[in-house]
């Protein structure tokens, strides 16, 4: 009876020291792999890079794309999010994870294009905790096309540059 009693007391200790992997957090790569046919690996910051060559990449959103964001000081892992619908030229609507919250999944939040050029450079997304669009602008490289949302766009591989048809 003693030995039950330490096995079922061993159990239960164990269920309050999980490991380290049962209690990641989910990160927004994994989460735009899982919900996008854009399958990078990698961080976010190099997601961009990543695509050359087996993706297209352009500055114009399109549903089911993934908005690709550069590392900086505040983000240095980069961040990526999949546009989920194109509100207008300059606010769409995104599905992303880690942003407002450490493994908070964010469905249908507001990302607004404030680059002075409108090519997507710079990027305000909505922040939960402050309910507004972020306390600044996060600098973004742009936008890596799933194969089917990107017809008649080639991506010039040798130039390094995408063109839209």
């Amino acid at each position: 009876m003693h030995k039950n009693v330490v096995a079922a007391l061993i159990a239960l200790l164990s269920l309050f020291a999980l490991p380290s992997a049962a209690q990641a957090r989910l990160q927004c790569v994994a989460y735009a792999r899982q919900v996008s046919d854009v399958q990078i690996s990698g961080n976010a910051r190099d997601w961009w890079g990543g695509a050359e060559g087996r993706y297209a990449r352009g500055q114009q959103p399109k549903a089911g794309a993934v908005l690709a964001f550069s590392g900086t000081r505040a983000m240095p892992y980069g961040h990526v999010a999949v546009v989920r619908k194109i509100v207008d030229d300059r606010h769409i609507l995104i599905d992303h994870a880690n942003w407002s919250r450490p493994g908070m999944v964010e469905r249908g939040v507001m990302a607004v294009d404030v680059s002075s050029a409108g090519d997507w450079s710079a990027v305000r997304v909505w922040y939960a905790p402050t309910r507004s669009l972020g306390l600044r602008p996060s600098a973004a490289k742009g936008f890596i096309y799933p194969r089917a949302a990107a017809p008649g766009t080639q991506t010039a591989s040798a130039a390094g540059v995408s063109i839209s048809g």
